[in-house]
């Protein structure tokens, strides 16, 4: 059993949560205003809520599941907590001010998860799960048969403990594909996401590598 802490109180987070709650982990989420979020109508009582530097300080692995918008400050606040510990970053630099389909803030020679692992040095980040739907992330059998989910970091030790999250999950195909750099591949496969999310008419799809 592990500690996890979830950093982010939108759908991803909560369905983050609540699945790794399901699976017997220990939970705590983080939140700007602890109290302001537990009285939010629908919020699952099940979930513990702390500041985002409470919760970082309470995991053994920790989860960054806000806004990209957020993405930096976030992890700021946190930072206290994040010393040495895998950060995994399933967020997306995603820039909706000019309606949708969105932008991205960063592409080609740079991604949110290096900018995080450069405001949080100390963190070991992991990029992983962006590239589907918040249901799909914690429940991959929805889909009907196995698909693919990739890995970025500079830590290997860390990326193996991700890719052992991953499998309890329930993805069977997970691709390392290599230091944390890969991650502006994994984010700028959003630009196709959000488009075949639109031709499909569902967000429950993801993609699988055959070779």
């Amino acid at each position: 059993m592990t500690t996890y802490a979830v950093l982010g109180t939108g759908a991803v987070g909560t369905t983050l949560a609540t699945r790794l709650l399901e699976l017997g982990h220990d939970v705590v989420v983080g939140t700007r205003d602890p109290d302001g979020t537990a009285q939010r109508p629908g919020w699952p009582g099940a979930l513990p809520l702390a500041t985002f530097a409470e919760a970082a300080s309470a995991g053994e692995v920790v989860i960054h599941a806000s806004s990209g918008a957020t993405a930096l400050s976030v992890v700021e606040a946190a930072a206290p907590g994040l010393a040495g510990k895998v950060l995994v970053d399933v967020a997306n630099p995603l820039d909706f001010s000019a309606g949708f389909p969105p932008t991205l803030t960063v592409k080609d020679t740079d991604s949110l998860a290096e900018q995080i692992q450069r405001a949080v040095p100390a963190a070991r980040v992991v990029k992983t799960l962006n590239t589907m739907t918040a249901t799909v992330m914690a429940h991959p059998e929805r889909l009907g048969e196995p698909t693919s989910v990739f890995v970025s970091g500079d830590d290997p030790e860390a990326k193996a403990g991700v890719t052992a999250l991953l499998q309890e999950l329930g993805h069977e195909d997970v691709i390392d594909l290599g230091d944390l750099s890969t991650a502006r591949g994994t984010e700028m496969f959003l630009a196709l996401w959000v488009r075949a999310m639109g031709a499909l008419g569902t967000a429950e799809f993801n993609v699988r590598v055959v070779r």
